[in-house]
Parts: structure tokens; sequence; C-alpha cells
């Protein structure tokens, strides 16, 4: 099911680049119309995962990262929407994408497992995906900083300076979503500390070795907590220290480096991190 979404996705990628390249506004609107259908298909897809196994598929990576392209693409559509900018289309639908395409190639959603299910879970990984989804945002946005910047700098104002919002606007819309990503981030992890007792007590006597073996040396959270170490050092250091511009964008895409990371290799080639 996930294959016309990845069409549609696609189509959108393609138009939102010759749009980008050519600064046609019928281009943009065919952009923008193809980008919702996208989105709306994707959701149908995630509505009849979610009928069909009882909550939201978020229980394995491969449906993980479907809903991460979802949670993507709606975020994306509310910052265009809200801005009235499709410049960051083109470099955002190239990684939903990108993404799209493992769900796409690797379909199946996997039936949760008794202990995975409730309210504590749903919760702890969904906050997880918003959070990843801004900052992925706030990544596309801060590579689009970089290439204006030294556009400017070198005082040779063309391409991007012609199609990509001012850098006060890019560095405004980067802090947002490096917040925004933040909060959920954080919410994330603290019912990801009370989830796993939980877990426990709710599955009495059933052995899960996902639950079991959660510790702070399992490569999965560790990640996390030093991805919320950077993003952290990154909110204050933009806010006290005056560390926007081209420091917080260049923080952003290591920080977005950590997530994916953490998100795609870490969950499909290591065995001892818990694949949820």
């Amino acid at each position: 099911m996930n294959v016309l979404p990845l069409a549609l996705y696609a189509l959108a990628c393609a138009a939102y680049v010759w749009h980008f390249a050519r600064r046609n506004p019928l281009l943009g609107r065919a952009a923008t119309t193809l980008l919702v259908a996208a989105a709306m298909a994707h959701t149908f897809v995630i509505g009849m995962e979610t009928m069909e196994f009882g909550q939201i598929p978020i229980a394995g990576t491969t449906s993980a990262i479907s809903t991460f392209v979802w949670l993507l693409a709606l975020a994306y559509l509310y910052t265009e929407m809200t801005t009235d900018e499709r410049a960051m289309g083109a470099f955002i639908l190239p990684l939903i994408v990108a993404f799209q395409a493992i769900p796409a190639l690797n379909p199946g959603v996997e039936s949760p497992a008794a202990v995975l299910q409730g309210p504590f879970f749903g919760l702890h990984v969904s906050s997880l995906m918003f959070a990843y989804a801004s900052f992925a945002l706030a990544c596309v946005i801060g590579i689009t900083y970089v290439l204006l910047f030294k556009e400017i700098k070198a005082k040779h104002l063309g391409f991007f300076y012609a199609r990509l919002p001012s850098l006060q606007i890019l560095d405004s819309m980067n802090q947002r979503a490096i917040v925004v990503g933040w909060i959920f981030l954080t919410i994330g992890l603290i019912v990801g500390a009370v989830w796993p007792p939980q877990a426990r007590i709710s599955a009495a006597g059933v052995e899960d070795p996902r639950v079991q073996a959660i510790s702070l040396l399992d490569p999965k959270i560790f990640l996390a907590l030093v991805c919320w170490l950077v993003y952290s050092f990154e909110a204050f250091a933009a806010r006290r220290i005056g560390w926007g511009g081209r420091r917080a964008a260049y923080l952003s895409a290591i920080g977005f480096v950590i997530v994916m990371l953490n998100f795609v290799p870490i969950s499909y080639f290591v065995n001892n991190s818990h694949d949820f």
C-alpha cells in the first residue's frame, strides 16, 4: 500500500524541483496539490494499518519509517501554508521520497506484541517520530541557510538568492523547528524512561527481550541521549550566547546525522538494540 504514496511523493518532488528552478507559480501550485494528494493517500494507508492492528503503525522499524515520512510531509505542508514559501519543498521532498522507498520496497507491518500495546509505548514512539520530523525540517533549513550565506558572502547574488527566503527568516524557521523537536524529544525520552517498568508489570509472566534488555548501554538509547544533548545545546546557545545562523545550521545537520544513524542503521543492523 505504500507504493501509491511513494509515486505521488516522487511526482511532487519533481514538481517542486521544477518550480524551484523556474519559479513558475503554476508549477508551485501543482507541486503543493501533488503533495497534498500524497499526504492524503499516506493518511489512508496509515489509517488502514491502524484499524488492522489497533494502533498507529510504529511497532517495527519499517512501520516507524513510514509514520515518520507521513509526519514529515504534514509538518512541511503546515510550514509551507503558514509561510507561503515553497522553496524548501525542493529540498524536503527528496528526503521524503528516499525514506518512503524503504517501506514501499520492504512492505509489511508488524503486529505489535502485547507488551508494546498501550498509551505509554504509543506516546513514546509518536513523540520521537514527531521530534525526528522537526529535526529533519531543521536540517534542510540549515543546509539552505548555508547555501544562501555562501552565495551572499561571495557577493554573487544569483541562483539561491533569487529563490530562498532571507537569512533571517531561515534562521528563525530553523530555531522554531529545533525548539518544537526538542520538546517532543524530551517528552519521548521521559515517557521512554517511565514505560519499561510499566511494561514489565503489565506483561505478567511474559519475558519480552526487547523490554528486559533496555538499559543506558543500549546503542539506541545512548544515541538518543546524545541527540538530546546536541539539540539542548543548540536551543540554549541560540538564545544565550548568540549561536545562531551558520553555527545553528551546522549543529542542526550534526544532530540530524545522529538521528538518522539511530533511526535506520542501528534499528536494522544492531541486534542488541531494541527494534521499536
